[in-house]
């Protein structure tokens, strides 16, 4: 058993979310309550299945997950927090995960001059290509100066260029792998022994230095639009940590200085096209939610940080599905992830100034400075508190005049202000909140006072409450088997994972994300293998070791030692992920439909004020199943063709 298996048959959840002051009644098998995470005292919108230990909100919230995502939602942690807390709580031993000592990151010095002497090879083949040296200057606007300045390059296609090219140079192949500039084909390795190839082909090369001015590893952009994916990162390793680099920073340090201000955008030309309009203090994150650890990079050199977010990032939608962006596949390197109660978070630990600047519809960073080099300055300026950002984004088109909506905007704003250290801050920000809704402050003062209702069972013997036993723990759920069993061969064959994607879309349903898992170790199993496989990583084991802590680098090392055979041809294998994730949705709607049913029930005797709301859901769930219905139908049909 896993460290965190173990820590999961220890926690029972009806406990866990008892002791957090919800009261829990019988539905069925089942638990229902007021929902901990919004202010709701007419209808318990919140179940709790002990049978695959999950909860989820079908009310406001429209979120579920396991113990670890109650324990990180209720009290605003990280998943190495709530690990933490929760394996104290189970009595489970972790083994902390250590960094490279400075010692040992000054033995892969070698690993930098391989790259320094990457940044010379493609910028001499950039310089042979009139193509793409007419995209950078005439398509994407850059300036001779600026491509030098940059050290821009272009990798060449075919699979061994490079790989011929350095080790005619006398460089090892083992070094050139580590450095991150050769992937392995490890299907081949026990026949012809190990066979690399190089990693970046037929792209625009992207030099990423550290803080320092320190080569650490390429960025690299599609020339083919047909190639997938659009942007490529060098591989984890131990010069290149996507969470504590900033694109830019090597320059924009002095610039950030003087101006006391740092502004964060998305993409890295878009971070060279602002320097080379003259906005120096402007840098970029690796294509991934921006961290602690990247904002006490900034630190050092300002308090003051802008994050300059597309509407898409950072406006309405991203902030009605939960204040987090999706990862974009467009002409990206990705989305920042925009989490309001984590920013505020980092903000009051950094003793910071976080504000969001908006860029107009439909234009990017270097779109505005080409057209007019002033707006770039007088939308930084414009930028806004997070918390009057997020406010004026959930108001805006929305009627303020209906009392339902001052609910709802009130509901997700108000936590946010609870939020912030400063009571200076809160009382402000109440007062705007009360201004731009029309109503009385003391409203939603006496609002926030009461939050949801708190009733503890008396404890005995100073044990913890608890209604009943669960019926099964997590790791005996079928459900949590099918979870780990699909993922294990995602683990084995990540390839599989475009291939099943394309299914699904055959098949009329969406491709696979982190809700087809319902276990928060399966979801941050399953996106480092989505990020791999888009990263064109090869390298699982450092991989891992990077990105998860010690008790999911155990679990990924039993994915990867599954017992239970596969299907060794991959079409027939292709089927099964595909039969066995349709019976996984399908289990989840079906526990969804029936579950409504009793919310339904409870409604219409509690005045119905939420019964179109569950039914409108039930609908959507029941259309759900009939799509993976016929999904089922097809595949049936295609097997016996």
């Amino acid at each position: 058993m896993s460290t965190f298996d173990e820590i999961k048959a220890r926690i029972d959840i009806v406990d866990l979310v008892s002791e957090a002051g919800v009261k829990l009644r019988h539905a069925g098998k089942n638990y229902t309550g007021f929902c901990p995470f919004h202010d709701n005292k007419h209808t318990p919108a919140f179940v709790v299945w002990p049978e695959s230990g999950t909860w989820r909100c079908f009310g406001q919230c429209n979120e579920g997950g396991d113990i670890f995502k109650f324990v990180m939602k209720r009290e605003g942690l990280d998943f190495k927090e709530a690990l933490r807390k929760l394996a104290a709580r189970a009595g489970v031993e972790l083994k902390e995960y250590t960094r490279e000592t400075p010692e040992q990151k000054e033995a892969y010095e070698n690993l930098r001059k391989i790259l320094e002497d990457a940044v010379i090879y493609y910028r001499s083949n950039l310089f042979n290509n009139q193509e793409i040296l007419k995209y950078l200057k005439e398509k994407r606007g850059l300036n001779d100066a600026t491509i030098e300045t940059f050290g821009l390059g272009y990798a060449p296609a075919g699979y061994d260029h490079f790989l011929k090219h350095f080790l005619n140079k006398g460089h090892a192949e083992q070094d050139l792998i580590d450095a991150g500039m050769l992937s392995v084909r490890e299907d081949e390795s026990q026949v012809t022994g190990q066979r690399s190839f190089d990693r970046f082909r037929n792209r625009i090369m992207i030099p990423i230095r550290d803080e320092h001015g320190k080569m650490a590893g390429f960025g690299a952009r599609i020339v083919d639009p047909n190639d997938i994916p659009k942007f490529l990162n060098s591989p984890e390793t131990p010069i290149f940590s996507k969470g504590r680099l900033l694109y830019g920073l090597d320059r924009a340090r002095k610039p950030i200085r003087a101006a006391d201000q740092a502004v964060i955008v998305e993409g890295y030309l878009d971070v060279i096209a602002l320097h080379q309009a003259g906005y120096e203090n402007v840098v970029s994150p690796m294509g991934t939610a921006l961290t602690e650890d990247q904002l006490r990079l900034l630190k050092r050199s300002t308090r003051k940080i802008v994050l300059a977010l597309d509407p898409d990032a950072a406006g309405q939608k991203a902030i009605l599905r939960g204040l987090e962006a999706a990862r974009s596949a467009m002409d990206r390197e990705g989305e920042l992830g925009f989490d309001a109660r984590a920013l505020l978070k980092n903000e009051a630990r950094l003793q910071a100034d976080l504000r969001v600047a908006s860029i107009p519809d439909e234009l990017d960073p270097d779109e505005i400075v080409a057209r007019d080099k002033a707006e770039w300055q007088s939308i930084i300026e414009a930028a806004k508190p997070i918390v009057v950002h997020v406010m004026e984004s959930l108001a805006a088109g929305q009627d303020l005049n209906d009392a339902k909506v001052k609910d709802q905007i009130a509901a997700q704003v108000l936590p946010l202000i609870e939020d912030l250290p400063s009571p200076l801050e809160r009382d402000t920000y109440r007062q705007a909140l009360a201004r731009m809704l029309r109503v009385d402050e003391r409203v939603l003062t006496g609002a926030q006072a009461q939050g949801p209702v708190v009733r503890r069972k008396p404890r005995l013997g100073g044990q913890s409450p608890r209604v009943e036993a669960p019926v099964l723990i997590p790791s005996t759920s079928p459900t949590f088997k099918v979870e780990s069993y699909c993922l294990g061969v995602l683990f084995r064959q990540p390839e599989m994972l475009y291939r099943l994607d394309r299914r699904l879309e055959e098949f009329g349903l969406s491709a696979l994300a982190l809700e087809d898992f319902g276990y928060t170790d399966h979801q941050l199993l399953f996106d480092a293998v989505r990020q791999s496989v888009e990263q064109d990583e090869k390298e699982y084991p450092l991989f891992l070791t990077s990105h998860l802590p010690e008790a999911l680098q155990a679990l990924s090392q039993e994915l990867l030692a599954q017992n239970e055979k596969m299907d060794p041809l991959e079409d027939r294998l292709l089927d099964d992920l595909t039969n066995r994730f349709i019976d996984l949705r399908r289990t989840a709607a079906q526990a969804n439909v029936s579950q409504l049913r009793f919310l339904q029930e409870d409604e219409q005797h509690n005045g119905g004020l939420n019964l179109k709301a569950y039914q409108k859901q039930a609908i959507q769930f029941t259309k759900l199943l009939q799509s993976l219905d016929q999904a089922k139908r097809k595949l049936s049909l295609k097997r016996q063709a």
